[in-house]
């Protein structure tokens, strides 16, 4: 069977992700940083789809043992086939008072994502069946963030990284995207709770925020075989946030 592996999949579009990809047929990996009840009951909806699912802690603060979870659930699970870097984290704060924040930021959202994918890739290479990496952006992959500048300048990187990894792994059958959200209910927005269609945001085109398994449905159609020749690309899936991109100036203007 096919194996995935979701980072930061205790919640969120994460768990979104790994459900969906269970669904699919996958058998997933699933990580946590603080949430390992969450991550548990990720599990638990992706076994009560007949899939395989194992769970392990990530910090990816913690560099670069980190990294070493991902073959430590490709041993468990049998393989690699998908790995979505999913985990990311923000530390607000304007560029002229960052350091400590701003590496941390980096280290988790950028460098633990580079080293997973590398992890991943090598697994893969070895495997000689191919495979597919899909990176969690945001939509400050491609736009400016108020108070948000290690956020942005990580995402950015991010798509970066995205492109080179997809220009050097093409030739292994490796695929390598970037899924940008919007604002989606989730942990991180303080809306997971919440039915997005309750929740209005009038500034949008669409005057809500995105459900996590409307950013889910993306990643599984990129890990599918209707994804095959499709590479180096960033999907923005905003409900139209970029078309207004209230974010990028600061508060009061």
């Amino acid at each position: 069977m096919p194996v995935a592996i979701v980072t930061g999949s205790d919640s969120g579009i994460g768990r979104a992700t790994a459900v969906r990809l269970s669904a699919d047929g996958f058998d997933v990996g699933v990580t946590w940083h603080e949430d390992e009840q969450g991550a548990q009951e990720t599990a638990d909806e992706a076994r009560r789809h007949g899939r395989r699912a194992e769970v392990r802690q990530l910090d990816l603060a913690d560099l670069p043992d980190a990294a070493n979870v991902i073959d430590d659930l490709a041993a468990a699970l049998g393989g690699l086939d998908v790995l979505v870097n999913n985990s990311g984290t923000s530390r607000k704060g304007e560029l002229l008072e960052l350091y400590d924040d701003w590496r941390h930021t980096l280290a988790v959202d950028l460098d633990g994502a580079f080293l997973c994918a590398q992890r991943a890739a090598r697994l893969m290479v070895e495997q000689g069946r191919g495979g597919r990496i899909v990176n969690v952006t945001s939509v400050h992959e491609h736009t400016p963030l108020s108070d948000g500048g290690a956020y942005t300048v990580a995402k950015h990187g991010l798509g970066g990284l995205t492109k080179q990894l997809a220009l050097e792994l093409g030739r292994h059958g490796i695929t390598v995207n970037a899924v940008a959200p919007g604002m989606v209910a989730t942990p991180m927005t303080g809306l997971e709770d919440e039915d997005p269609s309750q929740h209005a945001k009038p500034q949008f085109p669409i005057p809500r925020p995105g459900d996590a398994r409307e950013i889910a449905s993306c990643i599984a159609w990129l890990c599918s075989p209707d994804a095959r020749w499709t590479t180096g690309a960033s999907f923005v899936v905003d409900g139209g946030f970029m078309l207004v991109n209230p974010s990028a100036r600061p508060e009061g203007n």
